[in-house]
């Protein structure tokens, strides 16, 4: 009888043994793992990707080109051959129905949506114009495009939408100019109009 006694006392120490030591793993890990955590250095803050957001669009499954060209405070032109001036990137770049089809697993997908984004990076103060070439024209009829700009920080907001008109091939218009101050908003919008295809042809 004390043999049998003897043996149940010995199973449950070797069972509160073995729950002490895993309770005492748990607890090693949950430390280790809270110790890994550090609080960020810069307060949470995440950096922005993009400060000002422009959309250019023309009618779905239209095969017309249609080319942004937009100047910033510096003078230099963000365009399809130079799709990044540090201060603006050209996002997408639209050719109309060129290359809009892709194949995936033998099936043939096609996108019918036409239009170029622009992302302004950097707030620099200064004057931005954003023009609109007509780069190749398939029909008599004028080509109806949107222009969007928005700021997006603090909070999206939308800074001006307008339709316009392109009437063919090398037509160019400056859809809009704004203005940038030294606080990062966006004033003085004007549509006085300026040509930038020249000094592009200059490159």
């Amino acid at each position: 009888m004390r043999h049998s006694y003897l043996n149940r006392q010995e199973s449950e120490d070797a069972f509160t043994d073995l729950l002490f030591n895993a309770l005492l793993g748990f607890a090693f890990m949950f430390v280790a793992a809270f110790s890994l955590i550090n609080e960020p250095s810069d307060g949470g803050k995440i950096t922005p990707n993009a400060e000002i957001l422009i959309t250019i669009r023309w009618p779905d499954d239209h095969p017309d080109d249609v080319d942004t060209i937009v100047e910033d405070p510096r003078g230099t032109l963000l365009w399809y051959n130079n799709k990044d001036t540090e201060i603006m990137h050209l996002d997408r770049d639209d050719r109309g129905s060129f290359q809009d089809a892709v194949v995936v697993a033998g099936k043939k997908i096609v996108n019918p949506i036409n239009q170029e984004t622009v992302t302004v990076r950097n707030l620099v103060p200064g004057e931005y114009v954003i023009n609109l070439l007509h780069y190749q024209a398939n029909y008599n009829e004028p080509l109806p495009v949107t222009v969007k700009v928005e700021k997006l920080n603090p909070e999206v907001s939308l800074a001006h939408y307008g339709n316009y008109e392109l009437t063919g091939v090398g037509h160019e218009l400056t859809a809009l100019r704004f203005n940038v101050n030294s606080e990062g908003a966006i004033e003085g919008i004007s549509f006085l109009q300026k040509a930038l295809v020249v000094k592009v042809a200059k490159r």
